[in-house]
């Protein structure tokens, strides 16, 4: 289970995660998932669910630093992460009914739209 190198991959998907977490302000996750099932091998809900938890203790330390000089509003983040909160619960569950085949399709939909979206002006 914690092998050397296992860990070492492992840790290594970690400082790759965190630092476009922190450098891109989120965005962590659509990193860990590929890196989970393709260079770890995890399946795709325990890729997806797995993320999760590597990416909270990632934003909450981000969100301390943006916090503290000043770059997150309150008046935008309290309200949001209500909303992220409920989502998060919603997507948990849907995960959880969710085929297979249609999550990797909606995944990669999503990537496909935020990179589009990027690009766009």
């Amino acid at each position: 289970m914690f092998g050397k190198g296992k860990f070492f991959k492992r840790a290594l998907a970690g400082v790759f995660t965190g630092a476009i977490n922190g450098l891109f302000g989120g965005g962590g996750g659509m990193v860990a998932v590929p890196l989970l099932r393709g260079m770890l091998g995890y399946e795709d809900k325990q890729a997806h669910a797995t993320a999760i938890f590597i990416i909270a203790p990632i934003c909450a330390a981000s969100a301390v630093i943006y916090v503290i000089n000043g770059y997150a509003q309150p008046q935008v983040w309290i309200p949001a992460s209500v909303g992220t909160v409920a989502g998060g619960l919603v997507g948990a569950f849907a995960l959880t009914k969710c085929p297979k085949g249609i999550l990797n399709y909606i995944f990669i939909a999503l990537m496909f739209i935020a990179g589009v979206r990027m690009l766009l002006p």
